[in-house]
């Protein structure tokens, strides 16, 4: 069976369900993880990637494979309890697919609507319309060009006010912020959330008096989609691909993961070498040319960038480093109380529950992840995964209806964020804290001394 659509026509997903499992012991997640690294064989796709007891796990199944992974699921005297969630994602993709058209029909020339999805063209567009209406306080900058040599555009918001230490004194330098979506091209509440937070941040600039003061210190790095040919994909071919577009060593499978495929601890545990996995960590780092320009780009600022997220969807998470592995990283306490800042905040503005800790400890291990790379690699210790909404009501396919509120309580939960990040980078004594990297050698140089004193 092949696992990629055909060049020539749009994927249909008409007739696929999702299907909720329920493991309640290790056998049942023993079986579940060993078939994940087969499923893609079957055109089964784990929606859900965290497999702990009394979880709910989501898989799309295609019709001919429903009944040989209903046989499998009570197969080995291992069974497995499951509901239809989704009877017909088709169905639900048409919908939004026909819901977008009557939006952009009704929509009138340069009125960017904020409660619906777009193509990349149409945030370009939009990027242009942000350059021209805030022309003192937006930059564009293009980060390169993609494997299908689209332009990876972006823009940097700055107010041009010098920032201030907690007590009053200007900063030598302001420091910056980079946050962006679309890294995984099929969620498109990332970048929806993306273009709401810095529309926020211009429109609101000298009417909030939080976002004015935010904006005075700091300058924003804003990517709206990173896997542009990935999330161009999704729009013309299919609507659920993950990756981005690169062919591979198998003439049937293409791209790589572009959140498994950076230098820093590469391709060990959570990530795959199997060119058809939707986790396939690429050939080499930086194997693609997208995450391999954003690296270059975010490192040769890495001495003012001391805040990034990378914002994804679904599950409702705010997560700090390791993805790697579930040993704690040496600030994870710094980091996990602005994750707690943040999920606070949220909250408060429409009662979303959101969790928090590290990736490896709260969803899973994947090696060669961004953040672990930002912060492992540049030190930018404040670096952050967001899991957007939902928790699986829709999951990738959320109704465009939740994008404000989305966004609303988003932006709140940054602004916390920020305020916790910005007491910390301009306190007296400095903007950074000891190196994840000098953190082990001291490890191992006190543990060395212990071994010549003994």
């Amino acid at each position: 069976m092949s696992v990629v659509a055909n060049v020539d026509d749009s994927k249909s997903y008409v007739k696929h369900q999702l299907w909720r499992l329920r493991l309640t012991n290790n056998d049942q997640i023993a079986k579940i993880a060993a078939f994940k690294h087969i499923a893609y064989t079957y055109d089964i796709d784990f929606w859900s990637e965290h497999l702990s007891i009394n979880t709910s796990i989501d898989v799309r199944v295609p019709p001919e494979s429903f009944n040989y992974f209903a046989d499998f699921l009570t197969s080995d005297g291992v069974k497995i309890e499951y509901v239809i969630h989704m009877n017909d994602i088709g169905e639900i993709v048409q919908r939004q697919s026909i819901m977008h058209k009557i939006s952009r029909s009704s929509s009138k020339i340069n009125d960017f609507a904020y409660d619906t999805y777009h193509t990349l063209e149409e945030i370009y567009t939009w990027i242009d319309q942000m350059i021209s209406t805030y022309p003192d306080m937006v930059a564009p900058f293009t980060v390169g060009k993609s494997y299908e040599n689209r332009d990876i555009r972006g823009f940097k918001i700055s107010s041009n006010k010098t920032a201030t230490k907690p007590d009053g004194t200007k900063v030598a330098a302001k420091k910056a912020v980079w946050w962006d979506g679309g890294i995984h091209s099929r969620e498109w509440i990332s970048p929806a959330t993306v273009i709401y937070i810095a529309h926020s941040l211009l429109s609101k600039y000298g009417q909030d008096s939080s976002i004015t003061h935010l904006v005075d210190q700091f300058d924003y790095y804003i990517l709206p989609v990173f896997n542009v040919d990935g999330y161009a994909y999704t729009w013309t071919r299919d609507r659920l691909w993950r990756k981005t577009r690169s062919p591979t060593s198998n003439s049937s499978c293409y791209g790589v993961d572009p959140n498994r495929n950076w230098d820093f601890h590469w391709c060990e545990n959570g990530a795959s070498a199997d060119p058809c996995s939707d986790s396939f960590c690429g050939d080499k780092p930086f194997s693609e040319i997208e995450v391999a320009q954003v690296a270059k780009f975010i490192k040769d600022r890495q001495d003012t960038i001391v805040h990034y997220i990378n914002f994804h969807a679904f599950s409702q998470l705010w997560m700090s480093a390791w993805a790697y592995t579930t040993t704690p990283p040496p600030h994870f306490k710094l980091q996990d109380d602005g994750s707690i800042q943040a999920i606070n905040a949220l909250r408060t503005v429409h009662g979303t529950q959101y969790q928090h800790g590290s990736i490896a400890q709260i969803i899973y291990v994947a090696s060669g992840s961004s953040i672990d790379w930002t912060y492992g690699a540049l030190n930018i210790t404040f670096s952050y995964g967001v899991e957007l909404r939902d928790t699986g009501t829709f999951g990738f396919l959320l109704p465009a209806d939740q994008i404000i509120p989305t966004g609303e309580e988003t932006l709140a939960a940054l602004s916390a964020l920020l305020r916790y990040i910005e007491n910390h980078v301009y306190a007296s004594g400095g903007a950074r804290t000891v190196a994840p990297c000098l953190h082990r050698v001291g490890l191992f140089i006190f543990s060395l001394i212990l071994v010549i004193v003994r």
